[in-house]
């Protein structure tokens, strides 16, 4: 009488947890990524909701933005995020990228973690701090007055940007602005290269953006200086194509990433 074998011996065992274990290491990287994509997804999902938030305040407020200012009391309504409060705070999560929930004083990493702003709000999003109605000194944290939307109704909107992935509460970024030295590199307060705050390997080489025109989309990191941040914001600058730029010139890191 023969006997049917109803066990793996140790060696067949171990060549099937050498093959799950490849599998595994084959189908991870790719599994990463398709999460990835759908937290961008969401992120994008986010800025829809943005658009309807900031569609309505210009609806309530005839065309004209807040005045901004360089304070974070709660209750002045110079700043965007007091500001729009009403409109959003019931969804507050729309504030947070899924990519970046957890904040910093929580230990999360730069690039992906979340701002702690105004009214104890965590952000993972930054406004265009150009598009202010600023009037006076402390409104336009020591920038040029004229530089300034003050509107969210401008022709050829479509350059832009509003709202999008950051490591702040805002922005006012110049053409001459350098890069990040390192992916997630920031000055948070100081009034220099304000471009590092929106400049942050999220979503694959890439930043999700909010524009004037409530279009929403993708935005490659070196592009972010091709952008029209202000109304005197001349999209040519240095660190552009046409203003000369090289490969060289950018931080070792940057330098993979599309142009």
């Amino acid at each position: 009488m023969t006997h049917k074998r109803n066990a793996f011996t140790l060696i067949e065992l171990l060549v099937v947890i050498a093959i799950i274990a490849l599998l595994m290491a084959i189908l991870m990287p790719s599994l990463r990524r398709v999460r990835k994509q759908a937290k961008a997804s969401v992120c994008q999902s986010n800025l829809h909701q943005w658009s309807l938030v900031f569609s309505m305040y210009d609806n309530d407020y005839e065309g004209r933005f807040c005045n901004g200012c360089s304070s974070y009391n709660t209750n002045d309504k110079r700043h965007w995020a007091t500001a729009l409060r009403n409109y959003y705070y019931n969804d507050r999560q729309i504030t947070l990228c899924p990519s970046a929930m957890k904040p910093y004083d929580e230990g999360a990493a730069v690039p992906y973690g979340a701002y702690r702003g105004p009214d104890d709000i965590l952000l993972s999003y930054g406004l265009n701090g150009w598009l202010y109605n600023a009037r006076a000194a402390d409104e336009a944290f020591d920038r040029p007055v004229e530089n300034f939307w003050r509107e969210l109704d401008i022709k050829g909107s479509g350059n832009i940007p509003i709202f999008l992935d950051c490591l702040h509460a805002e922005g006012r970024p110049f053409e001459t602005d350098d890069p990040p030295e390192f992916d997630g590199a920031m000055i948070a307060f100081n009034i220099t290269s304000n471009m590092k705050r929106f400049c942050l390997n999220r979503h694959y080489g890439t930043v999700n953006c909010l524009f004037m025109d409530a279009s929403i989309s993708k935005v490659e990191l070196k592009h972010l200086w091709h952008l029209k941040w202000n109304r005197n914001y001349k999209t040519d600058g240095p660190w552009t194509k046409a203003g000369g730029v090289t490969d060289e010139d950018w931080p070792i890191w940057m330098r993979v990433l599309k142009d």
